[in-house]
């Protein structure tokens, strides 16, 4: 019986916790009518998981307006909320393979205090997916790879939500601030080398 109240008094812990990180999405983050947070949507346009007493809620990329996609070479905003309701942790780093050449935190990593909530999600984006292997399409999934100095590592697959309705408030990524490599022009390829004169057959014999 002291288990099973154990495990209900955590489980009524992580909720709370939730639902405090939550909250301030719900009521506007941001100041103004048309803020993202203030239009209801679905939690699970983005994704939640949890790592250990770590949890990651409504992970979402940011991606082009409907009928377009983010072209390869440019960045797109990653969004998400952590909360934290064990011991001190940070999150380390952020990996897209196959998605992003890199990902850049805020500050290089994110401090996860004690029962706290840290709230990356805009209006502009803290996380930013560097150049991008791929094009990205509204609708599409990705795969992503959250490393924490206590947690451990866990992958999730996030949706990459287009740039309408509510989601038209929130601002795209910036431009890269290295350009992309490009493909060497066919004025800058080596000349074809001369062909050898053609060496005398054998004789039959």
């Amino acid at each position: 019986m002291h288990r099973s109240g154990g495990g209900g008094g955590y489980s009524r812990r992580v909720l709370i916790a939730v639902a405090a990180a939550l909250i301030p999405m719900i009521a506007g983050c941001e100041a103004g009518t048309n803020a993202p947070s203030l239009h209801w949507h679905q939690p699970t346009d983005g994704t939640y998981h949890a790592i250990g007493a770590i949890t990651i809620s409504n992970a979402f990329v940011l991606g082009a307006p409907i009928g377009a996609a983010l072209p390869i070479g440019q960045n797109a905003g990653l969004f998400l909320g952590l909360v934290n309701i064990g011991k001190p942790d940070k999150l380390l780093s952020i990996s897209a393979p196959g998605t992003a050449q890199s990902v850049r935190l805020p500050g290089s990593q994110v401090v996860l205090a004690t029962q706290r909530a840290v709230l990356l999600t805009g209006p502009a984006p803290t996380v930013v997916l560097e150049n991008l292997l791929r094009p990205l399409t509204g609708g599409s999934i990705i795969t992503i790879t959250l490393t924490f100095q206590n947690a451990g590592t866990v992958t999730l697959k996030v949706p990459v939500m287009p740039r309408a309705q509510f989601y038209t408030t929130l601002q795209p990524a910036p431009a890269p601030t290295t350009p992309s490599p490009k493909a060497p022009s066919p004025s800058s390829s080596t000349s074809p080398s001369k062909s050898a004169s053609p060496s005398p057959s054998p004789s039959a014999s």
